[in-house]
């Protein structure tokens, strides 16, 4: 018979949508980020992309000429598995009513170190 296999107790929670995406007056992965640190998530990353495309399947790249650029952002944020639960179904009613789309991932991590700095 088959182990269950136990549900890790840290995972990454990663948002992919687009430097250009808002939440009302403010940036979606600013608003994300600061919304993050006042629920006390561990921790919150924001990566841009020089290049993807997502469902839309239109491929947005960087250009040096471009003075607003849609690119690409993952949005990463790590805790504990149930915090993170947490923190998802408060904002998936906001991600859901974007005009834009976007994709949520959740993958479980092993904690290797977290050290505090002075």
């Amino acid at each position: 018979m088959a182990k269950k296999k136990k549900k890790s107790e840290y995972s990454v929670l990663k948002v992919h949508a687009s430097t250009t995406d808002r939440i009302g007056s403010k940036l979606l992965y600013q608003q994300l980020v600061e919304l993050a640190h006042e629920k006390g998530i561990g921790g919150a990353t924001v990566f841009r992309g020089i290049m993807g495309y997502g469902s839309s399947n239109k491929i947005n790249s960087s250009r040096f000429w471009e003075l607003t650029e849609k690119l690409p952002v993952v949005i990463e944020f790590v805790d504990q598995t149930r915090k993170l639960e947490e923190f998802y179904k408060e904002i998936e009613g906001e991600l859901l009513s974007m005009q834009k789309g976007c994709l949520v991932t959740m993958v479980p991590a092993d904690l290797l170190l977290q050290k505090k700095g002075k």
